[in-house]
């Protein structure tokens, strides 16, 4: 008899390697342009050295790092026409999803939605702590109407934009206010789905995806490493 397939773990030593190396750049802790050594990062890590290369070329691919001859590598600075970039796609799919989508949508998964939508006021959150919750909020609200290409398509869109709305945004947070904000901001976005009117739907989040645009590129206008207007 052949040997069966043997177990093996879900995610490999590259993967958690990039897992944890992203998670650094997307929340700021390694900041834009800052140059890192692959070795001192694979001591740091407790791991080979061939992973990490492995780990940096996958968030190469992903815009996030900036390999240089030798040993060494660099985070990605901010490009502002990026994030620009970002929402102009944006808002091209999620206002005519979102449309479609409230004539779908359950009102038992707008009643979750809305439990969801509140607790992103509570005092304990930052947008570190917020960013995955919200990210599938907007998944939720959409999904009703979305194929499987368009969730490839925005979740791309939503990991570019992460580290930007991820640094941009914190700063925001010393505020109290900018927790109700954007409590009321997503409750809003609940009650014009309640009403099931499309056109509604789709110039709220329009005008969700507008705000939010224009909020980060000032949080991000003194930035170090971002560049562009």
């Amino acid at each position: 008899m052949k040997r069966p397939l043997q177990p093996i773990d879900s995610r490999s030593i590259p993967e958690l390697v990039t897992t944890e190396l992203r998670r650094s750049i997307v929340s700021g802790d390694l900041a834009p342009g800052e140059t890192f050594s692959l070795r001192k990062i694979a001591a740091m890590l407790d791991v080979s050295f061939i992973p990490v290369r492995e780990a940096v070329r996958n968030l190469e691919g992903e815009g996030l790092v900036i390999t240089r001859p030798g040993r060494s590598a660099c985070v990605a600075p901010l490009h502002l026409e990026d994030l620009q970039g970002i929402y102009r796609l944006r808002r091209n799919l999620e206002p005519d999803l979102a449309a479609r989508s409230s004539v779908q949508i359950t009102d038992a998964a707008l009643d979750r939605l809305q439990a969801q939508a509140e607790d992103f006021g509570h005092e304990r959150h930052t947008i570190q702590t917020v960013y995955d919750a919200h990210h599938a909020f907007h998944a939720a609200l959409l999904a009703p109407a979305a194929t499987a290409w368009d969730m490839r398509v925005l979740n791309s869109l939503w990991r570019a934009a992460e580290r930007y709305i991820r640094i941009g945004f914190s700063k925001l947070d010393p505020d109290p206010q900018d927790k109700s904000r954007r409590q009321h901001a997503h409750e809003g976005l609940i009650d014009t789905f309640r009403r099931r009117d499309p056109e509604a739907v789709s110039e709220a989040v329009l005008v969700h995806l507008t705000r939010n645009e224009a909020a980060a590129l000032r949080a991000l206008a003194d930035e170090p490493g971002a560049t562009g207007t």
